[in-house]
């Protein structure tokens, strides 16, 4: 007997600013075999306004997983990560640091800030693709993600903190 499994599929936020590395996580996610919605801003505030739902971004959908440079333009990861770990929802949000730094600082900032994951950028197109896989396979196929897609509290809550 055969069982087939549904697919999960994924809102994922991609926060990063170079061009290059934004064609290679859209070409990773293309290989996969990952049923993912992504969504890119290119700064901080970008980043902010995404996830407030404001302006352009209104009709956003909340991110599942949040993929975060830290070297961004107008804010930097480390402000939007105090941002979304400061909020009463937005903190339920996974958020991967994905950066160029090997900083000792830049990690134990990122952990104190309560990312729930650190990873170095590899050179080359291939180990990067092969990073975005395994993000992909943990997020999806191991960990149990939560949903404030539809939480009923939401707009209470987001109001009261806005």
């Amino acid at each position: 007997m055969s069982v087939a499994r549904k697919k999960k599929s994924i809102e994922l936020l991609l926060v990063e600013d170079n061009p290059g590395d934004i064609r290679l996580t859209i070409e990773a996610i293309r290989e996969s075999n990952f049923n993912i919605n992504l969504n890119i801003v290119q700064n901080g505030e970008e980043a902010v306004a995404y996830l407030y739902k404001r302006g352009k971004y209104k009709q956003s959908n909340y991110p599942n997983l949040i993929l975060l440079d830290l070297n961004l333009p107008r804010k930097d990861g480390r402000e939007v990560l105090t941002e979304i770990k400061n909020h009463t929802l937005l903190r339920r949000i996974p958020v991967v640091v994905l950066t160029t730094s090997h900083s000792y600082n830049d990690i134990l900032t990122a952990y104190n800030l309560q990312a729930n994951c650190y990873i170095t950028k590899p050179i080359g197109m291939l180990k990067f693709i092969e990073i975005i896989s395994s993000i992909g396979d943990f997020w999806l196929n191991i960990a149990q993600l939560p949903s404030i897609q539809n939480n009923h509290y939401y707009n209470k809550e987001v109001k009261n903190e806005i």
